[in-house]
């Protein structure tokens, strides 16, 4: 099947913004009395900052609140210039899928004021993607189908002609729960984390991704 579209995830595919965002969680939670620590948000990687935050602060016995996401915003947006990069080889292949006439997206679980930022802070114009799916967008966030399915939906594709690119378990489970293929990367979990979700394929970064590990067809 020749993919038409490849869906991105962004945090920890795009950007290397996971310690970032990992900061600032502990950082604001310990404003709410929340004495975290950077591994206890590993099962929540991927599944939008609602239950990132809130998973924690159940974990320490804490009512998770609204308040708290805000808090943790507003720490990330102040620490997040210089911070963040784009993994090696994200322009050239976003660059190279463009020249070929690939569809593009991102679907993340992340609501929009950080996936803007992020985008920004790495130089990726918003512009590049045909459709951006952020989470406002949909009621269940990864490892539910429904932020792959949305971009899918707003591009006017099935299933079977997407291939997603992730970094998490919980997106490489919500890319196979949408029907999708999908293509894991270790840029956050190593391949023994990765591999029981079922991805197809796993590479160790983006610059080791090929057209043949997205099934899109080359030309010239």
């Amino acid at each position: 099947m020749v993919t038409e579209a490849v869906l991105f995830d962004m945090d920890g595919v795009l950007t290397d913004s996971e310690p970032v965002i990992n900061a600032a969680a502990i950082a604001g939670l310990r404003e709410f009395g929340v004495a975290s620590q950077p591994e206890d948000f590993a099962p929540f990687v991927g599944m939008g900052e609602d239950r990132y935050i809130g998973g924690v602060a159940e974990k320490y016995g804490m009512t998770y609140v609204p308040e708290m996401k805000r808090r943790v915003y507003e720490i990330y947006l102040e620490i997040l210039p210089g911070m963040v990069r784009a993994f090696p080889g994200v322009h050239e292949l976003l660059g190279r899928l463009r020249s070929l006439g690939v569809r593009l997206a991102v679907a993340s679980s992340a609501d929009r004021v950080k996936v803007e930022a992020n985008l920004g802070a790495i130089h990726v114009d918003l512009a590049w993607f045909d459709t951006i799916v952020v989470g406002e967008d949909v009621e269940n966030k990864k490892p539910a189908p429904d932020s792959y399915l949305c971009a899918a939906r707003r591009l006017g594709l099935s299933a079977e002609v997407c291939c997603v690119v992730e970094d998490a378990v919980n997106g490489v489970l919500s890319a196979k729960n949408a029907g999708m293929r999908c293509v894991a990367v270790e840029q956050s979990f190593p391949a023994e984390r990765l591999l029981p979700s079922g991805p197809d394929i796993i590479r160790p970064g983006v610059a080791q991704i090929t057209l043949a590990d997205l099934e899109v067809a080359p030309r010239g």
